[in-house]
């Protein structure tokens, strides 16, 4: 299965559990007025609107380039994933915390804690899923020796690690919310229920403001990794007749696009259609290791015109 064929598929797999979820979750508060619940509801349809707007980005992203973007359109997913992130902290966060802060304000006795229990019980196995979808996308091509936390940081799809934070930030808001009516009714104390709606609130917020921080380097030119970059010189400099190779420049277009410059020293004994050929060489050995160098520019030149 292809890398887009992956996140589509996770963002499938949370919009139908969010959809469910969401509707669950409204009618259980409104039984039985728990605001952790609203809260949780509130999240859910967000992450709804949140995955439609990463499908649409990844719809947008695939258009073929055209004058005006001669480098095609592959950053809108990138722009689409910051509206995400905003929508997460201004809408999900910030009503949950509102929600919690005028539960506390004006608490309200709870009613029969029953439906929350079958619905956030529920809920906890579809988000659940949900979530392990995202994993394997995420994970679908793990790199030896590299952390979990550092394949997500360093992920360059937002439909991939936006749909593992999300269904993360889901998983443990509903245990935070199950936590909150539990204690609220084995105590009799609505203010539990109210806490955790905050709690929920804060979580989204940060939650946010990694997506945040990870789409604007994206989207202003975040480029390889270190390894790769020096993998890359490596591969260069084995081509016969290369003298001397530059660090080269690179900066994602797409998750699976990144444009590479190259500054390229030949011998000086190569003729113009020796060196034509080794620069054809350097081109298809990076693009052997690394597919996604879809657009390579390799600047030679000679050491006798150096000299």
């Amino acid at each position: 299965m292809s890398a887009n064929s992956s996140s589509k598929l996770s963002l499938y797999g949370g919009i139908a559990a969010n959809v469910a979820i969401a509707v669950s979750k409204f009618v259980a508060a409104y039984i039985t007025g728990s605001s952790a619940m609203l809260s949780e509801g509130i999240h859910s349809l967000v992450d709804t609107g949140n995955g439609g707007l990463l499908l649409y980005g990844m719809s947008r992203s695939q258009r073929p380039a055209d004058a005006q973007h001669p480098f095609g359109h592959g950053k809108e997913l990138y722009f689409w994933a910051l509206i995400v992130a905003v929508l997460i902290f201004a809408i999900g966060g910030g009503m949950s915390f509102y929600e919690g802060v005028k539960h506390l304000d004006h608490p309200e006795p709870l009613e029969d804690p029953m439906w929350n229990y079958i619905v956030l019980g529920v809920s906890i196995v579809f988000e659940g899923a949900a979530l392990v979808l995202a994993l394997r996308a995420l994970l679908e091509k793990p790199t030896p020796g590299v952390s979990f936390w550092t394949t997500l940081t360093t992920s360059r799809d937002p439909a991939v690690f936006a749909s593992v934070l999300e269904n993360a930030a889901a998983v443990a808001g509903l245990l935070i919310a199950l936590l909150g009516v539990y204690f609220g009714h084995l105590l009799n104390n609505p203010l539990f229920d109210g806490g955790a709606s905050i709690i929920i609130g804060l979580l989204l917020m940060g939650v946010a403001v990694l997506l945040v921080s990870r789409t604007r380097a994206l989207l202003i030119g975040e480029g390889a990794s270190e390894a790769t970059t020096q993998q890359v010189q490596e591969l260069a400099r084995r081509i016969p007749g290369v003298a001397t190779v530059r660090p080269p420049l690179t900066m994602y277009l797409a998750p699976d696009d990144v444009m590479l410059a190259l500054d390229v020293e030949f011998e000086d004994h190569l003729t113009a259609t020796q060196v034509e050929e080794a620069v054809e060489a350097v081109q298809n050995s990076i693009r052997a290791k690394y597919p996604e160098f879809k657009r390579i520019f390799i600047e030679a030149k000679s050491l006798a015109g150096r000299a």
